[in-house]
This record gives C-alpha cells, structure tokens and sequence, in this order.
C-alpha cells in the first residue's frame, strides 16, 4: 500500500497503512532507541516540556533529556525522574533566554531530535533561542539534509520561525514543525481559508514536515514532493490545554528512533487523535487531560504491531 499523496488527494492514515509502515525495532538498549532534548519550560509553564518529555518516552525514544528555566529544573526532575534536566539561564520573569546554549551543548550534539517551543512563553526570546541554535550550527559547518538531529519546532519557537528564515538553512530538510491553525496563519502571515493548501505551502516553503489538525505535509528538501496525509480519528476533547505539547512529545520520541519525519509526524498524530478516541470512550468526550493522551501511546502501538 501506498504511503505517499498529493496535496490535491491526500492519502488516508488508516491502522492498515501504519501498519505496512512499520516503526523501527526497538535495538537492544536505550542508546539505540534514541536521545530526545526538549528545551522549553519557562518558570510559569514548566508543565508543557514535562508533557512532551513524557510523550517522547511513551513513544519509545530512549533517553530524554529537557532543559527547562533554573528556578524550574529541580522540580522538573523530580516530577520525570526518567529525565535528565538541565538548568537554562531565566530573566526576571522566568523566561528562558538564549544564553545558555554552552550548558546543553553535548546534549544537542547527543540528540537524534530537538524539541523546542514546550512552555516557552515570550515570543522575542523564543526568537533569539532560535537564532543562537542555528548559529551554533553554522559554526560547526551544519548544513540541512539528513546529517544532523531532527529539529522540531512547536508553540512559541513557531512564531520565530518566519522571523530567522534567512538563517534556516543548516535545518532545512531537518525540521519537524506542529502547528495549529492559529500558529499556521502565523507562519504564512495570513488569514487561512484552505487548510490543506497552506500545510503544503508552509512544507514547501520551510523544507519541512509539517502536522496541523490532522494533516501532514512533506517539502521537497525532506526527501518529499508536496505529499499530504490525512488522519482519520480523533476527538473534539483534543482541544484542551496541553494536548499539543502531547503531540510535539511523540512525533519527537518517534523521529528519535530512526523513522523518517513524515512517518513521525503521520503515526505521532494518529496516535495522539487515536488516544483521544480511547480516551472518549472511557471517560466522555470532553475532560479527559493531555497528560492521560501519552498513557495510551504504548498500548496503540503495540495494537498496531509495532
């Protein structure tokens, strides 16, 4: 079967399809499973990088790693003990600047995929984060394509990205990107009256995965051609506070294991709206917490012979 699609017939992410689209093996030790960075949580919102720290280990990625405020770190330790936590540098409203990057840096060097935009909460700094990290990567001769970790963006790291595009290229290719509709008419700077035709814009112009409200679209830099893939569950109790750092969470965990973006974003997404399904069923369809979505992610998968 068939997992490619264009933008004008998007290809239905159905169990059959996952299923003939199977995830990497798990290796033999967490090292072959995959190291994931979050770097996120600000004094007010640590909650978010502690939800997609736990996504990506639901996931199945081996080690987790996230770096998070310094007021927060030891707090955000004790709540996942499963993490590494790494202090950044805070200004006096508890906002993660750009001037810690030399106390994760043999954690970006280690990451199969970096997570950032998970309870940042100031849209200038997010910006200058994102410009430190890809000078970073210039000076260490990065250049875009498959060579370095995956890099996704999701929450305020989204609405910096227009802002550094001239700097993008040692991600192109790389990047992951998770936005929800508000975010996407960000990136495009306008008003959006076809989804699916901006989730293929936004692809094509970042080189770029992208996941939006159950559309996946690949650009032409991430081994794609303007692919599309859409997804055929979900709950409207998605729409709760958190449920996307959950999704940013998986489809990093998955992309650390050695699946290529667009399968990150397409099983990361069904597995997230399929969560949400289990979810309804159980409890209602409204009130069920992002943080139960990730619980689900274990047994999905393994339903889904994988």
């Amino acid at each position: 079967m068939s997992t490619r699609g264009s933008s004008a017939d998007p290809v239905l992410v159905t169990p059959s399809l996952l299923r003939g689209w199977p995830l990497p093996a798990p290796g033999e030790d967490k090292y072959s499973r995959g190291s994931v960075l979050v770097i996120g949580g600000a004094r007010a919102t640590p909650g978010a990088a502690l939800l997609a720290g736990t996504a990506a280990l639901r996931a199945g990625a081996g080690k987790l790693s996230l770096a998070v405020a310094e007021s927060v770190a030891v707090q955000v330790g004790v709540a996942l003990p499963e993490c590494g936590s790494i202090a950044l540098p805070e200004n006096e409203d508890g906002s993660v600047t750009a001037d810690g990057l030399d106390r994760i840096g043999q954690y970006l060097d280690r990451a199969d995929a970096v997570l950032v935009g998970p309870g940042l909460d100031d849209p200038e700094l997010a910006e200058e984060l994102l410009r430190a990290l890809l000078e970073r990567e210039e000076s260490q001769g990065g250049a875009g394509g498959e060579g370095g970790a995956a890099v996704v963006l999701d929450a305020y790291a989204l609405g910096g990205l227009a802002k550094v595009e001239e700097q993008l290229d040692p991600w192109r290719g790389r990047l992951i990107l998770t936005p929800n509709p508000k975010e996407a008419a960000v990136l495009l700077d306008r008003d959006i009256e076809d989804l699916e035709a901006a989730v293929t814009e936004i692809a094509k112009r970042f080189d770029a995965v992208v996941a939006c409200q159950g559309l996946v679209a690949q650009g032409p830099a991430t081994d794609g051609t303007g692919e599309l893939w859409k997804i055929t569950t979900g709950y409207g109790g998605l729409g709760t506070s958190g449920s996307g750092d959950v999704l940013a969470g998986a489809i990093a965990g998955l992309r650390g294991r050695g699946t290529s973006g667009a399968q990150a974003a397409c099983w990361g997404s069904h597995l997230h709206a399929a969560a949400a399904d289990r979810l309804a069923s159980r409890l209602g369809p409204l009130g069920f917490l992002a943080r139960e979505l990730a619980d689900e992610l274990p047994a999905l998968m393994l339903e889904l012979g994988t």
